[in-house]
């Protein structure tokens, strides 16, 4: 077998990127419905802050303390750096010129019009001047820059007005920084008595900048411009040393605010001199600066694509009841525990309905006289959660609960303390996971009492327990009366809160200490099944993949001439096609209207497919630093599933974007003949609503 090349991975910054590229072509097909395109503008500005916020800030951190090293490609972190940063200027530019060009026209088309103030008449300059002055006016706070006002702090990703001030009796020049106030909607509507159907909006900070003059008066106003800054928001705990984990995250968060910048955006009109005092002020280099057209930040095209005009976004989709959760009388409630004590039920959100399988789980579970106890991991959840709601019933009517909060869930930390507490005041049994891991698993564990025995019902899922973002995450979970993952479930919820150490599992890998293991044990039995000549196959969903020994447990599997399917939303280190070790790896990624979360890992086994689904993509974070489950599906009905999602996922016939062997992604979405492909999820949808009892 030939040894594998140096460069046998791709760079897991720069393949971030091009996921986030594979974001923006969706905001640049006119074939997409406009709201939504707005939308995908909007996802794009959000993913490229959160990555600079952390991938780009952990990064420039190691440089500074000199603790980087060379990356998983053998580059120099510096010039891996300088890569980042002109690519994500280079994308910036082309998501700039997308509004511009294209979103914004086509909304104005559609009867919504984002307008500047000098495109507005005298009448609408009325409107927004008395709207200015009841609703903005009063809390705005332009700060002075001089010697006996220092520079003042700027909040990471808060929009700002740099404005340059002249005292007409003295002639000097004065600098002074205005914040835009971000309570206030970023779009303001230019006249509330317009239609949805024909609706004008003026950005917030163009409404104020040509309203300066009454901040400043007995002042001549030169000019302003925009800027934004981006602040290192990643937080780190020596968990170790923390006598508190709440108290030491909460200091963390206060921390966070005031993170060193990494990033400086400013509108293409700002001149030379306020461009390099905000360089001196920030302390960084002009290679951390990108100059855009405003406006800046398209976050707020969040707002636009939420507007009320359904014939401008996709067809509403309404997810289905799974077929064996379907009450007998439509006009009752089904009763979960008597459904999964039948058979295994694996269901799909967001075509099948969240609502009426785990919501409907976890309420039926708090009402039941005969549960006992519940235990659940909480990773992610709704603000106004009804999973938090029934645990917090469950625990008041004297069963014991167990909920394990993750308080380290980047950027929903102080929502998972909230709820945390909320969760000890009821009675619920609350623990924080293990020193040094995140709890990442999706885990709910109900016992019930029938007829003198113990019995264990349980959902193992590959997304969070949240709601709201259940109906736009795409995600699996699985339904169990199996005792014998009932008995995998107790001793890893005894591991999660306790002392104990379990390595085994029947039905479950586990990370950190099975999981990575035993899919590289899985990947290497396909490649001794090829090499004796027998049937193989391994296919793989995952939202990232880089981590180095499972990638070269699938080359060293190509190399035995199994075929190897992966589908993947994100990140990607692998290199497909590549002559000598990865020829018979296929890579394609799929987004659209719902975000692809599922973890799939299916491999052929000589016949007897093993399959599993659950929480853990394969990267250092998930197989090393987290509580990762994975669960094995066993029923027919649920394999065949599976194979044909990946079927569907791999059909020429469906649009996909394809990995090539330069490390490039090609959009393959319309036929020779000009034809549109299959969306894969549309087909899905379709396939969802019209079944009456799967597998029959």
């Amino acid at each position: 077998m030939a040894e594998l090349p140096y460069d046998r991975y791709s760079d897991r910054e720069l393949s971030w990127l091009a996921f986030n590229q594979r974001v923006l072509e969706l905001a640049e097909d006119e074939t997409l419905p406009i709201l939504e395109r707005a939308n995908f503008l909007a996802i794009f500005a959000s993913n490229l802050d959160e990555f600079f916020m952390v991938r780009v800030a952990g990064l420039k951190r190691r440089i500074v303390t000199g603790l980087a090293v060379a990356t998983n490609t053998g580059r120099a972190p510096e010039d891996l750096l300088n890569d980042i940063r002109a690519r994500a200027r280079e994308l910036q530019l082309r998501h700039a010129a997308v509004y511009e060009e294209q979103v914004r026209p086509a909304l104005s088309a559609a009867g919504i019009k984002i307008a500047t103030w000098n495109e507005l008449d005298d009448a609408d300059h009325e409107i927004l001047r008395n709207y200015y002055e009841q609703h903005i006016y009063p809390v705005l706070m332009p700060l002075a820059v001089d010697t006996a006002h220092p520079f003042p702090y700027i909040s990471g990703l808060s929009l700002n007005l740099s404005i340059k001030i002249r005292n007409p009796k003295s002639g000097k020049l004065e600098f002074a920084r205005l914040k835009v106030p971000q309570m206030i909607p970023r779009l303001i509507r230019v006249d509330a008595r317009e239609s949805l159907n024909s609706v004008r909006f003026i950005a917030l900070e163009d409404l104020i900048a040509h309203q300066l003059d009454g901040l400043f008066p007995g002042m001549e106003v030169l000019d302003h411009h925009v800027f934004r800054v981006t602040r290192n928001e990643d937080v780190e705990i020596e968990e170790d040393e923390a006598e508190n984990l709440i108290q030491a995250l909460e200091k963390e968060l206060l921390r966070r605010r005031f993170g060193p910048p990494i990033r400086l955006e400013v509108s293409a009109d700002m001149d030379d001199d306020t461009r390099e005092l905000l360089i001196r002020e920030f302390e960084i280099s002009e290679q951390e600066v990108t100059i855009l057209p405003s406006p800046i930040d398209l976050r707020a095209m969040f707002t636009i694509s939420s507007l009320d005009r359904p014939e401008l976004r996709y067809k509403r989709h309404i997810p289905v009841t799974n077929a064996y959760l379907r009450p007998d009388n439509p006009s009752e409630k089904a009763n979960i525990f008597e459904a999964v004590s039948k058979r295994e039920v694996l269901v799909h959100h967001p075509y099948e309905s969240f609502s009426t399988s785990v919501q409907a789980f976890l309420e039926q579970a708090a009402a039941d006289p005969h549960v006992l106890a519940i235990k659940q991991t909480l990773y992610r959840t709704s603000g106004d959660s009804p999973i938090i709601a029934s645990l917090i019933k469950a625990a008041e009517s004297g069963k014991q609960v167990l909920a394990m909060v993750e308080i380290k869930a980047r950027f929903d930390e102080e929502a998972n303390i909230t709820w945390a507490r909320k969760l000890e005041k009821a009675g619920v049994h609350v623990v924080y996971g293990l020193v040094g891991l995140k709890t990442h698993c999706k885990l709910v564990h109900v016992i019930r009492e029938e007829n003198g025995v113990l019995k264990h019902y349980s959902h193992i899922g590959t997304g969070n327990y949240n709601p709201k973002t259940s109906r736009i995450y795409e995600d699996f979970g699985l339904f169990t009366s199996s005792e014998v993952i009932g008995k995998d479930l107790t001793r890893l919820f005894n591991v999660l809160s306790g002392y104990a150490i379990e390595k085994k599992y029947k039905r479950m890998l586990v990370a950190p200490l099975s999981l990575r293991n035993g899919l590289i044990d899985r990947i290497d039995a396909e490649a001794a099944a090829a090499r004796a000549g027998k049937p193989s196959r391994i296919r793989i969903k995952a939202n990232s993949m880089v981590d180095e020994a499972t990638i070269d447990a699938l080359y060293r599997a190509s190399q035995a001439g199994v075929p190897i399917d992966i589908l993947v939303r994100g990140i990607c280190a692998v290199r497909a096609g590549q002559p000598g070790y990865s020829e018979t790896i296929r890579v394609r990624s799929i987004l659209g209207r719902y975000l692809e979360h599922s973890r799939i890992y299916s491999f052929e086994n000589d016949g007897d497919p093993i399959v599993y689904i659950g929480s853990a993509d394969l990267m250092h974070r998930n197989l090393d630093r987290r509580v990762e489950a994975l669960v094995r599906l066993q029923q027919n009905d649920h394999l065949n599933q599976i194979h044909e999602l990946f079927e569907l996922a791999f059909s020429e016939t469906t649009s996909s974007w394809s990995l090539q062997a330069d490390d490039t992604w090609t959009r393959e979405s319309r036929t020779e003949a000009d034809e549109s492909l299959n969306d894969m999820q549309d087909l899905i949808m379709e396939q969802c609503a019209s079944v009456k009892v799967r597998g029959l």
